[in-house]
């Protein structure tokens, strides 16, 4: 063994491009066939509009509570609709109390439509229709009947606050403005038709309506404003759990790739070592194959055990490993440490760290040694990663592994440097994390 450790720098290049390229290959083996993926049909319109599916009570409240308050005022007009009719018996208020019955009761079934909230557009040209005929035939009823005047134009008003809450801003404010108009304008037209002003209700029963009146519509859109947002936190919420699902398939992605990639690497290169021992030292050649399925069923196990979620990785065992790998490999490794940190989250960070880079050394270059430092001060733990055997400005491309690296350095607050220099023939990779991070368990 040490004579092939010591003499065989040349072959091992055609050794790592071998690794290399059974690495390089790994992406394609672990994908999928697409013929294996079911094509998965777009949402239907009605799923992707129907975003307070998982928020149905809160609508049930809030529809519950503008019922309550339609049939309030709905109750109060047709009670003093009826009152007049009482006292009359004049068929004209007795129709007039039909067309208040008939808008209280169209107007109830038109706030089921308010679920599509503020601006969600009118129902139809037939609900439209039916919402405004009772409500404009009592108006116009109303002018005729001076008892009833006031309380005909109420229908209306409330009418055109259920409208106005479908429609963009800009015409729901056209349309409010409207029905304020047709209320003003109404006790004018009853005197130019009959003569005389219509008679209003007594001093409270007025002032009830009219504090209902200007409260309804505010009611409505504050209501309608509250199920939007609550729709919205609905939405938000279903979208940090599909990013939630999303970053754990990455994590798990990443994890595999690690495992697989490095003792892929560790296999291929035991395994070319073996061929080429065949004929120079058979006991040598046995025990690089035996090492070989050692690995292989390190792997397995590791990948076992990262599917039922209990892998943990050695610091330690990472830089040993790394040492021998190395070795193996024909490249000297220099082990040079203070005191490994004591948090476990750092720890786990930087055997990846250790784990990746002895990887791309192995794919990456031709190294006749490599330096790995561990220093600990005050401010911050640095471990740096240093070989010198780059083959052109490739060993220092951005790759997914760093990156990887990156991501799972960033909860401890580590950063990653790199630096190339093609003329030294050296790259170097170093990790810093704050002392006051990295030393928390």
């Amino acid at each position: 063994m040490s004579l092939l450790y010591a003499g065989a720098h040349e072959p091992f290049r055609s050794v790592r491009r071998s690794a290399s390229s059974a690495a390089g290959m790994m992406p394609t083996l672990l994908r999928r066939p697409r013929s294996a993926e079911p094509e998965q049909a777009p949402p239907a319109r009605s799923e992707r509009s129907d975003h307070g599916r998982g928020v149905h009570a809160t609508w049930t409240y809030t529809l519950g509570s503008i019922v309550f308050v339609v049939v309030a005022l709905a109750s109060c007009l047709v009670l003093m609709s009826a009152a007049e009719f009482s006292a009359s018996r004049a068929p004209l208020d007795g129709a007039v109390l039909g067309a208040v019955l008939a808008s209280a009761a169209v107007q109830l079934r038109y706030c089921w439509f308010l679920r599509r909230g503020r601006g969600g557009g009118l129902p139809g040209p037939a609900w439209t229709g039916a919402l405004l005929a009772p409500a404009v035939a009592a108006w116009v009823l109303g002018l005729f009947s001076p008892g009833l005047g006031v309380i005909s134009t109420f229908s209306l008003w409330m009418a055109l606050c259920l409208m106005a809450c479908l429609l963009p801003t800009r015409q729901r404010w056209l349309l409010l403005a409207a029905g304020l108009a047709a209320i003003a304008l109404h006790p004018l037209l009853t005197q130019a038709v009959g003569g005389s002003l219509p008679d209003t209700p007594s001093g409270n029963v007025s002032w009830l309506l009219i504090c209902y009146g200007v409260m309804f519509p505010v009611m409505l859109l504050s209501g309608l404003w509250w199920w939007e947002i609550v729709v919205e936190l609905d939405r938000h919420r279903r979208t940090a759990a599909e990013l939630a699902v999303a970053q754990e398939r990455l994590r798990f992605a990443a994890d595999l790739h690690d495992i697989q990639g490095h003792h892929l690497q560790v296999i291929a290169l035991k395994s070319e070592l073996a061929e080429r021992m065949l004929d120079l030292d058979l006991e040598a050649a046995r025990v690089n194959i035996h090492e070989t399925r050692i690995i292989a069923n390190q792997a397995l196990e590791e990948t076992r055990l990262l599917v039922s979620g209990y892998r943990e990785i050695s610091l330690d065992d990472e830089l040993q490993n790394a040492r021998e790998v190395l070795t193996a490999a024909g490249a000297g490794c220099t082990l040079d440490l203070d005191p490994l940190p004591a948090g476990t989250d750092l720890r786990r960070a930087l055997a990846m760290t250790v784990r990746e880079a002895t990887t791309n050394i192995l794919r990456h270059s031709e190294a006749a040694h490599v330096t790995i430092r561990f220093r600990e001060t005050a401010e911050a733990y640095t471990l740096e990663i240093l070989n010198d055997g780059v083959v052109g400005a490739g060993s220092g491309a951005a790759g997914t592994g760093l990156a990887g690296l990156r991501e799972r350095l960033a909860p401890v607050g580590g950063e990653i440097d790199t630096v190339l220099d093609p003329a030294a023939g050296q790259f170097s990779l170093t990790v810093c994390v704050p002392t006051r991070v990295g030393a928390r368990a």
